[in-house]
């Protein structure tokens, strides 16, 4: 596995070593010994699976404290590009933003820590998107931003009028009025 850094210093990319033959491939998708020497100390405690159509793009979605979660992403299925904003206030990269295109060819994943609003946006014709989180889902505490937030200014490279959001993501907050986390620790004591 290669941990390669983004301009974002908490958000890692990971490449698994894809071991390929005739019968197909096999990968290590995550082992917390190398993450954990590699990116930081974690407990996951859930996995998730969708599956979306082109241009669908579900997000930036985050949850508040206490049950903020981090997210270890990826694609089984198709191509998305994949986004974590930065929205710790305080922090040197507050507003900024990572993107990095997942894919089943390339098998990459993407690490998003707490404190980071997440979306994706599918570019095939459909795509299942699979990914761990630190904590539990919370809906009382679940929040987005909108996904075309000029201060936070992504670039998609896909036709707006060809995108499909849930009404959740239409009725997203701009960064400017969203709840926001502290530039602090937001793991505590990971067991």
């Amino acid at each position: 596995m290669r941990f390669v850094p983004t301009v974002i210093p908490e958000v890692v990319i990971i490449e698994p070593k894809v071991f390929t033959d005739e019968r197909g491939y096999f990968m290590e998708s995550f082992r917390k010994d190398l993450f954990e020497e590699n990116v930081r100390k974690i407990n996951f405690v859930q996995d998730n699976e969708s599956k979306s159509t082109r241009g669908v793009l579900r997000g930036l979605h985050y949850q508040l404290p206490p049950f903020a979660q981090s997210k270890l992403v990826r694609v089984i299925k198709g191509k998305v590009l994949d986004v974590a904003v930065d929205i710790r206030k305080g922090s040197p990269t507050f507003g900024k933003y990572v993107a990095v295109e997942l894919s089943e060819e390339n098998k990459r994943e993407l690490f998003i820590p707490r404190g980071f609003a997440h979306g994706f946006l599918v570019l095939s014709d459909e795509a299942i998107f699979a990914y761990k989180v630190d904590n539990y889902y919370a809906p009382e505490y679940d929040r987005s931003i909108c996904f075309d937030d000029p201060t936070i200014g992504i670039e998609w490279n896909f036709p707006k009028d060809k995108i499909v959001i849930s009404q959740k993501d239409k009725n997203a907050s701009y960064l400017k009025d969203a709840e926001l986390f502290e530039y602090t620790d937001l793991y505590g004591d990971v067991e």
